[in-house]
């Protein structure tokens, strides 16, 4: 083999080597903001917690900096900006909400499969939470679209059953909410997101009790 050939199969190897790495040190970075999320989301209240998201807020902005080919860094971004406006309310809610929707967009246009189509679950869960016009962009129709297109890629998945179940539940579906709320709890656990998934769990424990409190009500009517 003449040197030609050795230089390109070292190139060959150093780029394997460095993508594996690249790809290691992504998958790391992903997960400390995963795990960063869920602290702040369902440890930490008040000014703590506003301070906490203040901060995961810029940490994601880096995160997306460093890597706008990957769909996971919007996603993330996304989820953490739509936490940040539930957490400070008010007026400024809706821009972070805004900021959220183009986030989570991004995402789609790049990988609509990405960390399980939690795009779609996301946005969905963005359009039945925002006020609609002329407040904001909420829309129930787009919403169950989304929802119901993050249950075709994810059709187990924990979080695509509770916010279909949750939005069912508000739309006042409580059988159809209470299957997708049951699905939820039988859901897979997640590697590395024993903290997300415990108290996920728990949100869905509280609104089945709702779900089948209504459904009792309604067959103690007929």
């Amino acid at each position: 083999m003449n040197r030609l050939g050795h230089f390109i199969i070292a190139i060959g190897l150093s780029c394997g080597v460095f993508s594996s790495s690249a790809n290691e040190t992504f998958a790391q970075q992903l997960l400390q903001l995963q795990t960063d999320w869920a602290i702040a989301n369902y440890q930490q209240r008040d000014d703590a917690q506003e301070a906490a998201f203040q901060q995961l807020q810029q940490q994601a902005a880096s995160f997306v900096a460093s890597y706008p080919e990957r769909a996971e860094a919007y996603i993330w971004q996304g989820i953490i900006l739509s936490t940040q406006a539930g957490v400070v309310g008010g007026l400024g809610a809706l821009d972070l909400a805004e900021q959220s929707k183009a986030a989570l967009e991004q995402a789609l246009t790049i990988d609509p499969l990405a960390l399980d189509g939690s795009a779609y679950t996301s946005l969905g869960t963005l359009y039945f939470k925002v006020p609609g016009w002329p407040f904001g962009f909420g829309d129930d129709e787009l919403a169950a679209q989304y929802l119901q297109k993050a249950l075709t890629v994810n059709a187990n998945g924990i979080d695509a059953n509770y916010f279909y179940g949750e939005f069912l539940y508000e739309e006042g579906d409580y059988a159809e909410s209470a299957k997708h709320l049951e699905a939820a709890l039988a859901a897979p656990p997640r590697p590395q997101r024993e903290l997300a998934d415990q108290q996920r769990q728990r949100e869905i424990r509280e609104l089945l009790a709702k779900v089948e409190k209504k459904l009792n009500k309604g067959k103690g009517r007929s």
